[in-house]
């Protein structure tokens, strides 16, 4: 399968006291550019998260942002710590054993000791194993949705090859007679001027000359990089960097098929084909 290098995910989590998100943004890339954002209690993670990434991703600019965000006081439930509580009545009791005139603690006050109400947490670990959880969560969601983009890009890909392949079909089969009226045309023009078009040196020349402007073996050549271009569309993988390679071999086929042509037909389909090739360049740097 052919993958986009574009691609988003997000995926949360609730923790004690905390809820956790991780967001994966991709965009391409000629190499396999990591970023990421990190909070402070999950700074130790970067690099078992670096290789994470880059063994699942071969291509594109990559920035993953994890966000931890405490939980506002008493959202998550209100606790109070029995222990100190406990420790804060003996102390009260002691107080109270040596000042007897010493009010009691209300419960107002004993609810604002520091301490008597816990808030909810999770420990490290825990952390960071949900943490690592979590983005492998949203690195099957980014997969799939570089996948379902690769697609996409890939059914693009195939038409702009069927459109290559019919520019190709249509004048091929022109070359012969292309041929035949331009030596035609350069032996009336010798004629015109009063040279022998049969004379031997004159014919090496118009056969050396009919030689620079065939244009079959570029014809040839064109219809050779399709059917590999294909190939590879269909094989899938992480095939960007080849489709791209092919796409600049495709345009220097079409640029020489102008440059060598001397009909106004095979002009305009070397024009035509540099369309196409260019709409199918832009399309691969897309790709992973």
């Amino acid at each position: 399968m052919i993958l986009s290098m574009t691609g988003f995910a997000a995926t949360s989590a609730e923790l004690p006291g905390a809820s956790l998100v991780a967001e994966l943004r991709s965009v391409n890339h000629r190499y396999l550019d990591l970023s990421l954002r990190l909070p402070d209690e999950l700074r130790t993670l970067e690099p078992a998260l670096r290789e994470k990434l880059a063994g699942q991703l071969r291509r594109g600019k990559v920035e993953l942002r994890l966000g931890l965000n405490r939980t506002a006081p008493g959202a998550a439930g209100i606790a109070v710590d029995p222990g100190r509580v406990a420790a804060l009545a003996a102390a009260a009791a002691d107080v109270a054993r040596q000042v007897p005139q010493a009010a009691p603690l209300s419960v107002h006050e004993i609810l604002r000791w520091p301490g008597v109400l816990a808030e909810p947490t999770v420990d490290p670990e825990t952390l960071a194993a949900r943490a690592l959880a979590l983005v492998d969560e949203a690195l099957a969601e980014l997969a799939a949705a570089r996948a379902r983009e690769g697609a996409k890009l890939a059914a693009i890909l195939s038409a702009r090859c069927d459109d290559i392949a019919a520019q190709v079909a249509r004048v091929a089969p022109r070359i012969p007679a292309v041929h035949a009226a331009y030596t035609e045309k350069l032996n009336a023009r010798l004629r015109e001027a009063g040279l022998d078009p049969n004379e031997d040196r004159l014919k090496q020349e118009l056969a050396l000359f009919a030689t620079k402007v065939d244009v079959e073996e570029e014809l040839s050549r064109l219809a050779t990089h399709v059917a590999e271009f294909r190939r590879v569309l269909a094989a899938g993988g992480s095939a960007g960097k080849r489709l791209d390679f092919l796409a600049q071999e495709l345009h220097r086929e079409a640029n020489t098929l102008g440059s060598k042509s001397v009909d106004a037909e095979l002009s305009r389909a070397a024009l035509e084909l540099k369309v196409l090739i260019e709409q199918m360049r832009e399309q691969v740097q897309n790709l992973e």
